[in-house]
């Protein structure tokens, strides 16, 4: 087994899971600590962000960035799963709308919404996955959640029944959800036919590698994991003395000269390596999690 930590971006093809990529990568560096943080649905493509080795558990801060969704709505055709994948359901006329007036729909769109999540998801319902249900015929009620839109644009695709969109929304939110709901704004009904991740919070696509590079790039000796600290560039971030390390790497609470507000810590050795997350505990920092001193596969 290798001791592997640290970062990793990867541009999922469409046709496997999540799970799949994140089996392949296990086999590929020997190494069975590797998570990701944002499910894609098999269809869709673009950026996943892995946790490789110790950094599994940084994974939280990563699940909770905000994504960008690139890609393309089908209107006058409703699927039982609201993508492609699906079996049609209805089909209804699609109006003939203008940039402006499909926009102006998708701008009511915007802000804090409760959302029914679809009934083909992992999201589990009484122990089972609703997707497992789904293909059961059985429907059940289905707790709608938060979500928050910060950006929904749209362009014309190759015919009036196809656009183009652009959208920027919180972890959980379905964005096939999200599309048939505008589709009933318009008048009509719509599914997804293509969806790309373009981002999730700092990390682009852009910088992610396909599966092949990836097992290349393991292949020559070069490691492509990113340090275990671009998981949390977010954070406030401490500079610890050696003593200070030395005490949280035995589980020590420490006291820090410089004031902080209450929340989490990212706390960094001399040598820039990420040594643990600290939370407050009444006038000191006690270590949250701890990684280890030593990693290889990546540079701290």
């Amino acid at each position: 087994m290798t001791t592997s930590n640290g970062l990793l971006l990867l541009d999922k093809p469409s046709g496997l899971t999540s799970h799949d990529v994140v089996a392949q990568v296990r086999k590929i560096l020997d190494e069975q600590r590797v998570g990701h943080a944002g499910t894609l649905d098999p269809m869709a493509t673009g950026l996943l962000v892995l946790g490789v080795g110790a950094s599994t558990r940084l994974l939280r801060f990563a699940q909770s960035e905000v994504k960008r969704y690139r890609g393309t709505v089908q209107l006058g055709v409703a699927t039982d799963s609201l993508d492609a994948q699906g079996t049609t359901t209805r089909e209804a006329p699609v109006p003939a709308l203008t940039v402006t007036e499909i926009n102006e729909a998708a701008a009511a769109m915007l802000g804090r919404q409760m959302q029914v999540p679809p009934m083909v998801s992992a999201i589990k319902v009484g122990g089972r996955r609703l997707h497992a249900l789904a293909r059961e015929g059985v429907e059940v009620e289905r707790a709608p959640r938060e979500v928050t839109v910060s950006a929904f644009t749209l362009t014309p695709g190759s015919d009036i029944t196809r656009w183009n969109f652009d959208v920027e929304c919180s972890v959980g939110t379905y964005v096939r959800v999200l599309l048939s709901d505008l589709a009933e704004r318009v008048a009509t009904v719509g599914h997804l036919v293509a969806l790309r991740r373009i981002s999730s919070g700092r990390h682009h696509v852009d910088d992610a590698l396909s599966l092949d590079a990836f097992a290349d790039v393991i292949r020559s000796g070069r490691s492509p994991l990113r340090p275990p600290a671009d998981f949390v560039t977010e954070l406030p971030r401490v500079a610890l003395d050696e003593d200070q390390e030395r005490r949280l790497r035995m589980g020590q609470q420490i006291e820090l000269a410089t004031a902080f507000a209450p929340g989490e810590l990212a706390a960094f050795a001399s040598s820039g390596a990420l040594v643990a997350i600290l939370c407050p505990r009444g006038e000191k920092w006690k270590p949250q999690l701890v990684l280890p001193a030593m990693s290889s596969g990546a540079a701290d």
